[in-house]
């Protein structure tokens, strides 16, 4: 009988203790499946709650990262479709 063959797939998951972000491989991935980035969870996650213990390695205690996801742009975005949605009514 030929040696089966093996793969060396490995699977890394790592699970935040605060928000239960979770990292598979060392890419962060959002609760629905699609890939995040680290700096829009600090933005809309890790920011609300500082906690010491957060793994986040590009959480900076109070620094907002500009490019990224905020809740002021989620906001902003929702104010201007509310306008948007009375002006045509």
């Amino acid at each position: 009988m030929p040696d089966k063959e093996v793969s060396d797939f490995s699977l890394q998951r790592v699970e935040c203790p605060v928000c239960e972000a979770v990292w598979l491989n060392g890419q962060h991935v959002w609760r629905t499946g699609n890939r995040g980035d680290e700096e829009t969870l600090s933005n809309l996650v890790c920011g609300i709650k500082e906690d010491p213990r957060c793994i986040n390695s590009k959480h900076i205690k109070g620094h907002i990262y500009g490019e990224k996801d905020t809740w002021d742009k989620r906001s902003n975005s929702i104010r201007r479709k509310l306008k948007e949605i009375e002006k045509d009514a």
